[in-house]
């Protein structure tokens, strides 16, 4: 059985061990030490990378009481090597973990929820709870949580006896009896877990909450977004820079961004309100000068919105015994069209129209909409000729 370093020395970040096997199996090279520093993926943390050797270390697996180390070289068996964990990933997995039991311990205190779904990613790390939230607690839980980091507690793990464990009040997903390993946070949180933790809740630096939701499966309750030590630094940095750029360019104070955008969207708001009325002037323009035929209509547009060529479209279909079409856009970046008729059935000829001009779109017998890729020349002159 693998000496599992990382339940003694969280900090451990290089070592020496001997390759009691290596061999391959389904396209992998796997690698069986007699000790190692490299948790395995558990408890919701994935699995350390690092070297053996000169072999750089995937992934590693726990099977039957030994650490698979996944390697992209074979090693000596029998042969001690130097290893090398990825300790900056490690600190951070361990930051955002550790992290995550402070914030789950004062909930369960607090509220009396429980944690029903960790899942750390790449960017981010969510927590399920089975219970509501509101947005003035989880800022509380936020408050709470960092001062538990300034207060420098210590974080302690251990493998309590049957008897001892029965005693404890720890929280627990699973029903566990035995070589239970508790995580505890001194006054804050004890939780069975397997996975590698800072020592002291100073390490874990800033914790931030990011987000909530309502859990999406499994009822009631809320998911939690959070990131904290480095990981939490780095968001804040981008978050800052992007709030500064924000700043500058509305010509606000930075903490006053909100205010920016606000009026920003209010001016928008009237600018395509004066557009939209604009739009329907033009609208009645281009309508009044449209002859009256028995064929079809086509009308190419670059400027005006939706609503006014629908109008174009409506009014047109008045003036003509065919197909009333409207064109927005260019050659260059292709059309949008609507179409309208009283006479033709439009979307039982969709297949043949959008056929002849490269398009795609449906609709209704009276009226069609979609977007085409052919050439204004190819499209007027299908229009020109097209009969039912």
């Amino acid at each position: 059985m693998t000496e599992k370093l990382y339940y003694t020395d969280s900090h451990m970040k290089s070592f020496t061990a001997r390759v009691l096997s290596c061999r391959e199996a389904e396209g992998k090279i796997e690698v069986v030490l007699d000790r190692t520093a490299f948790f395995p993926e558990g408890g919701g943390q994935s699995a350390d990378t690092g070297k053996i050797g000169e072999a750089q270390v995937l992934d590693a697996r726990e099977r039957n009481g030994e650490v698979v180390h996944y390697v992209n070289s074979p090693l000596n068996e029998g042969e001690e090597y130097e290893c090398e964990i990825d300790w900056m990933q490690r600190f951070r997995r361990m930051q955002n973990h550790s992290g995550e039991h402070i914030v789950s311990g004062l909930v369960h205190s607090k509220y009396g929820f429980d944690n029903v779904g960790f899942h750390m990613g790449k960017d981010m790390v969510t927590i399920d709870f089975d219970g509501d939230i509101s947005r003035e607690q989880l800022r509380e839980i936020e408050r709470e949580a960092n001062l538990a980091v300034a207060e420098n507690l210590k974080i302690k793990t251990s493998f309590p006896d049957e008897e001892k464990l029965k005693r404890l009040e720890y929280r627990s997903k699973l029903e566990l009896t035995e070589n239970v390993r508790i995580v505890e946070i001194e006054g804050i949180d004890m939780c069975a877990c397997c996975a590698p933790h800072v020592s002291s809740t100073a390490e874990v630096g800033i914790i931030k909450l990011l987000a909530s939701e309502r859990r999406r499966r499994g009822g009631e309750g809320v998911r939690i977004s959070l990131l904290c030590g480095l990981d939490a630094w780095e968001y804040l940095c981008k978050i800052q820079d992007n709030n500064s750029a924000v700043s500058a360019m509305l010509s606000v104070p930075r903490e006053e961004t909100d205010k920016g955008v606000e009026r920003l969207l209010k001016d928008n708001e009237k600018l395509r309100a004066r557009a939209a009325e604009l739009g329907r002037e033009a609208a009645k323009l281009r309508t009044a000068a449209i002859e009256e035929t028995e064929g079809n209509i086509c009308i190419f547009d670059s400027v005006l919105e939706e609503p006014a060529l629908r109008e174009i479209v409506n009014t047109a279909m008045e003036k003509c015994g065919g197909i009333a079409a409207v064109f927005s856009g260019s050659d260059e970046t292709g059309y949008r069209y609507i179409m309208g008729s009283r006479s033709v059935d439009l979307r039982a000829n969709g297949k043949t129209i959008n056929a002849a001009i490269s398009g795609r779109g449906g609709g209704k017998p009276e009226m069609i909409q979609g977007s085409c890729t052919a050439k204004a020349e190819i499209i007027q002159e299908f229009l020109s000729n097209f009969k039912i």
